[in-house]
């Protein structure tokens, strides 16, 4: 049995059933004394929210139902208990799933394990007069205070700045318009209204699905932020409608969180997948980069804070999806939208993006069958160094080699499909691609 990816469980409702999420609350109640529940918009999540909820109690838990919340505003009020939210996040309509909580953080690999191996050997309810109880909770107010309180101590006031938020008929219709008009923008919200079937556009935010956001904003030389299901995804969009790349942003925040830390020794946490212009802005203003798996941010934090008493970490980061460790220990898109449109009202995007460099960037997917992965990779750690001597080699999530003056290049298996991923960003990507595709190739081909 294998419930959890790398962003809890999440697949077709015909596998993430009421028995399912009765379940996983029954497990999830017998280690927690009291647990928020919240779910996104999509058609399914009330009745498994209330699954869950009926699992939790039956388990020995209290439960706090915190109705239709984006999950930062779950994570948010989990702080000091256990949280449970019901989303599949940017996944199609006919999606659902879960993710769980502890004190503001999602369930490490360990807890998630516990978990499963409970749902595997489902010991059933508690004895009756130890079941919880049940009440209800509107965090929504005081989430939002939260957000634009921590939001005005980076940037300016953006009264003179427009932006246009698409929702995606997603959860972020609840707090991002609210938030940015609260901090004085001019906001316009697009697809704001509440809609399990994503009628506005996909609820996963791609150049494809934003273009009625480009364009919008494009017609209006503003700029424009776009959301996934459960905004925990944040996309910017420029005033002539291009997307603004996504480890841009991320560098740019990056940047800005080292520059005003009166740290030590500042880290910025980021994926594999990641930019290398993210640790050249970060090296610039004086902070370091450390690297970790998908879907582990919020583990590496902990394991710096406990391990290395001299690191801070100022700021956490996969492309799209960041975590604010001076606002709490969750991914969360609505304060990085918060901040990010605060500093365009400070320096302007132009200026802010200047000194990113902006080198192109591709990603392939070469075919390799699951059980052939592990001597491919196995190879690929002996051999693909050679070709770039003058590399650096990083092994821990893959093959990474960082060429000096000249990007970079990540190999790693799929996780969900059979493929070998090429990630590259170079002055001349493809003939960097052509390379490893190459000598990716030939070591699946003489498995």
């Amino acid at each position: 049995m294998t419930l959890f990816g790398t962003a809890g469980i999440r697949g077709p409702v015909s596998d993430v059933t009421p028995e399912l999420a009765l379940s996983v609350g029954r497990a999830v109640g017998r280690e927690a004394d009291e647990v928020v529940v919240g779910f996104d918009g999509r058609e399914t999540s009330e009745t498994l929210a209330d699954a869950v909820a009926a699992g939790l109690t039956s388990g020995g838990a209290d439960v706090v139902r915190g109705g239709q919340l984006p999950t930062s505003a779950l994570a948010y009020t989990s702080r000091g208990r256990h949280g449970t939210m019901v989303t599949a996040s940017h996944n199609p309509p006919a999606d659902n799933g879960l993710k769980l909580f502890a004190d503001g953080s999602e369930y490490g690999g360990g807890a998630e394990g516990r978990i499963e191996s409970r749902v595997a050997d489902d010991a059933g309810p508690v004895e009756w007069n130890r079941w919880g109880e049940s009440e209800r909770e509107s965090p929504l107010t005081a989430y939002r205070a939260a957000v634009a309180s921590f939001a005005r101590d980076h940037g300016t006031d953006p009264t003179a700045v427009t932006v246009a938020v698409d929702c995606g008929n997603g959860m972020g219709s609840l707090v991002t318009p609210q938030v940015l008009r609260e901090l004085g923008a001019d906001v316009r919200a697009l697809n704001a209204n509440i809609d399990g079937h994503f009628p506005g556009r996909g609820s996963k935010p791609t150049p494809e699905t934003l273009t009625d956001l480009r364009a919008f904003v494009a017609q209006r030389e503003i700029i424009g932020i776009g959301h996934d299901g459960d905004a925990d995804r944040i996309v910017v969009v420029d005033n002539d409608g291009e997307i603004v790349h996504e480890d841009t942003v991320l560098t740019i925040l990056a940047e800005h969180y080292v520059e005003r830390s009166d740290a030590a020794d500042p880290v910025v946490v980021t994926t594999p997948n990641a930019s290398g212009r993210i640790d050249e802005r970060v090296r610039a203003v004086g902070g370091r980069v450390e690297r970790t798996g998908l879907g582990t941010l919020h583990e590496e934090l902990a394991r710096i804070r406990e391990d290395d008493s001299d690191a801070t970490v100022v700021f956490a980061a996969e492309p799209w999806k960041h975590l604010h460790p001076e606002f709490g220990g969750w991914i969360d898109a609505i304060v990085s939208a918060a901040i990010f449109v605060r500093l365009v009202a400070a320096d302007g995007l132009d200026r802010l993006r200047a000194p990113v460099t902006e080198r192109p960037y591709r990603k392939v997917s070469i075919t390799c069958p699951d059980e052939q992965k592990t001597a491919v990779m196995a190879r690929l750690e002996d051999e693909l160094p050679d070709a770039f001597p003058e590399a650096t080699v990083d092994t821990a999530h893959g093959v990474r080699l960082d060429i000096p003056d000249d990007g970079w290049t990540l190999v790693r298996p799929s996780g969900t499909e059979p493929y070998i991923r090429l990630y590259a960003e170079s002055d001349d990507v493809d003939s960097l691609v052509d390379i490893v595709s190459e000598r990716i190739e030939a070591a699946v081909e003489e498995q």
